[in-house]
């Protein structure tokens, strides 16, 4: 063991003393933070061949990079949809670093509990029936990659073949079918060995909505004769936050063969809100769930989890069988579930936060944003530099400028918003037109914040017409 690690061993105190104190001089100052800023690549270091020692570590921190890190998780920052750290899960995150355990067996400590009882706590809080298992994994991308694995496995098996056993060699092409997938979703299919073009646009409903025509998804699985496929369902989309009639197309499921995976990354706590839970109706028969912790549920990154009701699926698919793991138990570790077999304890955070803030609290959170959505629709309906693309259905306001080339103008005009500092926001596309984006998830915006934003929106895009 090196001097420098004996060292900081015995100084391990003072170390997280100093740890702590750098993280409170960053909350000091979130507000005065700007919430991004332009990357500018650092000339790169050079690996010592003597360590410096962690104390000198953070300092060397601190001058390089720790004054210039934005608050991409204070109040403002409204691009994504990006959560931020409650109190709770920081303390949450904090711990799952100190306990450093890998959470891939059940063989040599108690805290696989945390993870199953962290599910069980979400489960209630959307409200799925007691038969949906779930598994945390980094995000709402591989919380897909396993969902559309399951799904990929059920079509086969449907046919009489396991692509876990014997891959995709001899299968039919996997069908799916989507109105307006997230581009996630096609990352997987790339990932999977379906392909990009496997998936077949379904057409949305006519106006400013991205749900999918649900008469339009009967007649493509009607033209599929029976051949089972995959259907990807949107609860919650990333321009508009539309939400597919998850009811009507569980309805299908009595007719057609196919495995309902829904996206429901932020969408899904819709369920916390008796105002907005309706979205949610039909849940129940997806066969496939997917939630991302790290936007609305407000833990750091990276985490998210995947409900299934298809357990034994969900272990043909991902079991990974060696002498050292052990048999498969009951209930089965967690490398026998998700694609990871080294996983962090990344359910601790979301424990702390559901058991401190609990039910009435992220239901506060969810009605909060959803209310901020809606006056900022209403300041850019009346505004002059600005018009609404779509109505406000959850936390997304998707707009545009106004005025002459006003897609040319959008880029510079994100450019100077970011640089400003006030409020961070992303471009994305509605309609074939270039557009904006805000969406609310942290739990430390408030009313003051949107007064913030909107005078650097407006002081930063003129002139606009």
């Amino acid at each position: 063991m090196t001097h420098s690690l004996v060292r900081d061993a015995r100084q391990l105190k003072d170390l997280l003393q100093q740890t702590l104190e750098a993280s409170l001089g960053y909350f000091d100052a979130l507000d005065q933070r700007p919430p991004a800023t332009a990357f500018v690549r650092n000339p790169p270091l050079a690996l010592p061949r003597e360590g410096l020692g962690a104390e000198q570590a953070l300092a060397l921190f601190m001058r390089r990079y720790g004054q210039a890190m934005p608050a991409s998780n204070g109040p403002r920052f409204w691009g994504f949809v990006t959560g931020g750290t409650t109190p709770a899960a920081l303390m949450g995150d904090w711990l799952t670093g100190v306990y450093d355990l890998n959470l891939s067996s059940a063989a040599h400590s108690v805290a696989p509990n945390i993870e199953l009882e962290a599910i069980g706590l979400l489960r209630d809080l959307f409200g799925l029936p007691a038969d949906f298992n779930g598994v945390f994994v980094t995000g709402a991308t591989m919380a897909n990659f396993a969902g559309l694995a399951l799904g990929r496995e059920w079509v086969a098996r449907q046919q009489g073949k396991s692509v876990a056993l014997e891959g995709l060699a001899g299968l039919p092409p996997v069908t799916v079918l989507s109105g307006e997938a997230h581009s996630s979703i096609f990352k997987v299919l790339a990932l999977l060995g379906m392909g990009r073009n496997s998936l077949r646009a379904v057409g949305v409903l006519s106006g400013d909505r991205e749900a999918v025509d649900v008469g339009e998804l009967r007649r493509a699985l009607e033209q599929l004769g029976g051949h089972p496929c995959i259907v990807v369902a949107n609860a919650g989309t990333v321009n508009t936050g539309d939400f597919d009639d998850l009811r009507a197309i569980a309805e299908l499921k009595s007719r057609y063969r196919f495995w309902l995976h829904v996206d429901a990354a932020f969408g899904g706590f819709a369920a916390c809100s008796p105002r907005y839970q309706d979205l949610m109706e039909g849940i129940a028969a997806a066969d496939s769930l997917t939630v991302d912790a790290h936007k609305w549920l407000n833990v750091p990154y990276d985490s998210g989890m995947m409900f299934t009701r298809h357990r034994d699926l969900q272990i043909a698919v991902f079991q990974n069988s060696a002498a050292y793991l052990g048999a498969i138990a009951d209930p089965p570790d967690f490398l026998h579930l998700s694609p990871e077999n080294s996983r962090r304890l990344r359910a601790l955070p979301a424990w702390f936060t559901l058991l401190a803030y609990g039910r009435s609290g992220y239901r506060a959170l969810v009605e909060q944003h959803c209310q901020l959505a809606r006056l900022l629709g209403e300041r850019i309906a009346a505004s002059a530099n600005f018009r609404l693309l779509a109505p406000i259905r959850l936390n997304i306001v998707c707009f545009t400028l106004k005025g002459e080339s006003a897609a040319e103008r959008i880029q510079p005009f994100f450019e100077r918003l970011r640089d400003d500092g006030r409020v961070f926001l992303t471009p994305t596309t509605f309609r074939g037109q270039p557009a904006i984006r805000a969406a609310f998830s942290n739990w430390r915006t408030q009313e003051q914040d949107l007064d913030i934003a909107w005078r650097a929106m407006n002081e930063v895009g003129e002139p606009l017409v």
